[in-house]
């Protein structure tokens, strides 16, 4: 009663739920009689001039000029509750009927022939046992053959999973052409008779039964409810059960009842008993359909949620947590709207929306196709040969970070297109017709072209900065200077604003955009920039006059804008220095009054050697020569590019004889020989006794003060003076 009860409402809701049960009023047609005497009146020349001047004063009369139409809001919402109500009345008025007519059909009021109907029943039956009964027992052979299907494929690959699968749905096909053909015979040997024909209610029973367990077939070989090793999707062997069971029951339901029952009542009992029966038989799918929704509405959501956190919850993540929320909302009003579309206009509505239904799935699974492929090619990532990652170590980085934003910008597109799909379907939007279109082939060429002219840049791009990074590697080739590795990188740094510049333009061009003002705005705004920021222009054009002069390149040791160290980056505007502390240093050129560079050409460790005054000089310059050939035998001897240059005594200092020699060495190499000679320096002066002198104190005890002697005056001796004190310090 409850179902009846949800039935009821279901079929009273739509405005025009039953209009199409009503009788129509045939339009009137004009009949032959009165073309042959419109052809009588138009051939005779006084009855035409009489029908003329009849129009002529029909005319000159006038007619009454039908008052504007009213379109404001009130009248517009007037005139939809009026249809409403005359769609509301027409609806309990058809819905009426049909039961009436169902009651009256199913008690013999109506010129049904019940003993007609009985003879046809009677035969159905006939066909139908032997139709299902040979089916029923060719079941059992198809579950025994594709048992054994199954248990070959076990534990094998992919391609033997998908030839087991077609094994067994040929199998079941079998078995569905088999049991369709003994139906055929039943019908042509017991029906028929003697005369060997059957009668059309018994073919609409084998085409149905053809037709439903085709379909029926279809769902089987995808979800595979018994053998898991045959099953292509990933489902549990309970959800492919389930899915299988209620799939079957609403495949079944609608098409024997439209294929088969509906016309075999419509054609030996009464059109009001099956449309009776279709609406009975709809309401019901819908009905089942409702229930399937709540019963996976929580199995759903999870479901989906699980995606969404397995995609960090982002865009798309966060929108499929929405639809987990309301989506069987949607689906129950898509199957109540599938019902009232179907009540309006079945022969037109309901064909259109089950067709848009069925492309807007297609359109989505191959969505989700495409978008599930780009995933998993974004995951597994690119892997390069070793040969290329030899010659060009950072392409695969490069295209690492490449390519995931391609990927994702076709990613939308994907899904562009599937909504256009889909609105294509629903009618909402014709793009086909747009796209054929001058204007829309117009708008395609030109974001197209811009699409093109991108793609293009990045390609370029990659081509250039890969050939940047070919020369600068040290591993191939020769070895690249470090004159070439600063060119190089402001060479690929020049060249990527340009291309990025230079394509932004074009593709704007492309579609559609005047560039010319946005090129005369960039001259003005250059020119504002040259007059406000004299700084920047310093910078840049002290930078170039740099570049051309080659004073110092990436790797040189510096000193420039009060600060030394390694030269990390050049650019045109600006160098990045890191001191020997690590302290990494910007500085404009326009800070830079002058550069020393320490490693060009050559350089010198210039050793500068203080010895005591009573040190023999020649045993000085020996000792050091001496130093000098160890030094040699070192790993440093071959960083060194001359022979020591003794320049001999250079100062005398307060307490030393200053001793100066040379060693000439590779650029950027005297740092680390110097410090090796200092020490050989030291080993080999504190051998031979040479001293290094530094300043020292020397304290010095004096001898017990003695008093001075005492002035005599008058005869008498006066103490005074100043003592001195004892053990005062003489500076040596």
């Amino acid at each position: 009663m409850r179902i009846l009860a949800l039935l009821i409402l279901l079929l009273l809701a739509p405005a025009q739920a039953m209009a199409q049960f009503l009788p129509e009023e045939p339009a009137p047609v004009a009949g032959d009689a009165g073309i042959d005497e419109l052809i009588r009146i138009i051939e005779n020349d006084e009855t035409r001039a009489a029908l003329l001047e009849r129009l002529r004063q029909t005319e000159e009369a006038g007619v009454p000029a039908e008052a504007p139409p009213d379109l404001s809001i009130v009248r517009q919402l007037a005139e939809y509750t009026r249809a409403a109500a005359e769609g509301t009345s027409t609806t309990l008025r058809s819905l009426g009927g049909v039961f009436i007519e169902l009651q009256q059909g199913l008690s013999g009021t109506l010129s049904a022939d019940l003993d007609g109907f009985r003879d046809v029943a009677i035969g159905v039956v006939l066909v139908g046992a032997g139709l299902f009964g040979s089916f029923l027992a060719l079941r059992i052979i198809v579950l025994w053959a594709q048992g054994l299907i199954a248990r070959r494929v076990t534990g094998r690959g992919w391609p033997s999973r998908i030839l087991g699968m077609l094994g067994a749905l040929v199998v079941d096909l079998g078995s569905v052409l088999l049991a369709w053909a003994i139906g055929y015979v039943v019908a042509l040997m017991l029906v028929g008779g003697a005369t060997g024909r059957m009668g059309i209610n018994q073919s609409l029973l084998l085409n149905a039964f053809l037709l439903v367990e085709t379909s029926k077939l279809v769902a089987r070989a995808i979800l595979q409810p018994r053998y898991e090793s045959l099953r292509l999707i990933g489902v549990t062997d309970d959800n492919a059960a389930y899915w299988s069971f209620w799939l079957g029951r609403i495949i079944s339901l609608l098409g024997y009842t439209f294929l088969f029952i509906t016309p075999l009542l419509a054609a030996n009992l009464s059109v009001g008993a099956a449309s009776a029966v279709q609406v009975l038989v709809m309401a019901t799918a819908v009905t089942i359909g409702i229930i399937v929704v709540l019963q996976n509405k929580d199995d759903v959501r999870t479901w989906l949620t699980g995606i969404a956190a397995r995609r960090g919850n982002d865009g798309t993540g966060q929108l499929l947590i929405l639809l987990g929320q309301y989506w069987h909302v949607v689906a129950i009003v898509y199957l109540v709207t599938l019902l009232v579309v179907w009540f309006a206009n079945p022969e037109q509505a309901l064909p259109f929306m089950l067709g848009a239904t069925v492309q807007s799935a297609i359109a989505i699974l191959v969505g989700v196709v495409i978008v599930g492929f780009i995933a998993r090619f974004v995951s597994a990532g690119l892997s390069l040969p070793e040969d290329i990652k030899r010659r060009l170590p950072l392409l695969e980085t490069r295209l690492h970070a490449f390519v995931p934003h391609v990927m994702l910008v076709v990613r939308w597109v994907v899904i562009a297109g599937v909504l256009l799909a889909i609105a294509q379907a629903w009618a909402l939007f014709d793009f086909v017709g747009w796209i054929g279109s001058d204007g829309g082939q117009q708008v395609a060429g030109s974001v197209i072209s811009a699409a093109l002219i991108i793609l293009v840049c990045i390609v370029l791009h990659v081509v250039v900065a890969s050939w940047v990074e070919y020369r600068l590697n040290t591993s191939i080739g020769k070895t690249p200077t470090a004159r070439e590795k600063t060119l190089l990188g402001l060479f690929k740094n020049a060249f990527t604003i340009a291309l990025v510049v230079f394509g932004l333009m074009l593709a704007l061009a492309q579609i559609g955009v005047n560039i010319a003002p946005l090129l005369a705005g960039a001259g003005v705004i250059g020119l504002a920039i040259g007059f406000g920021s004299q700084k920047l222009v310093q910078d840049i054009i002290t930078g170039i006059f740099i570049q051309f002069e080659n004073v110092m390149n990436e790797g040189d040791v510096v000193e420039a804008g009060g600060k030394s160290g390694v030269v990390e980056k050049l650019t045109i505007r600006s160098v990045t220095i890191r001191d020997l502390g690590g302290t990494v240093h910007l500085i404009p050129f326009s800070s830079v009054d002058q550069v020393s560079n320490m490693v060009r050409g050559f350089s010198f460790h210039v050793a500068e050697i203080g010895v005591a005054y009573d040190s023999d000089i020649a045993e000085v310059k020996q000792a050091m020569h001496d130093a000098f050939d160890q030094l040699m035998q070192t790993e440093h001897g071959e960083n060194i590019i001359d022979e020591l240059d003794m320049q001999g005594i250079i100062a005398f200092a307060d307490s030393a004889v200053t001793v100066r020699a040379r060693i000439k060495t590779l650029p950027g190499k005297h740092w680390a020989a110097g410090r090796a000679y200092s020490e050989l320096v030291k080993t080999i002066f504190a051998e031979r006794g040479i001293e290094i002198p530094y300043p020292h104190v020397t304290y010095v005890a004096s001898a017990p003060a003695r008093r001075p002697a005492l002035p005599v005056i008058d005869g008498e001796s006066r103490e005074g003076g100043t003592p001195e004190l004892p053990g005062e310090p003489s500076r040596g």
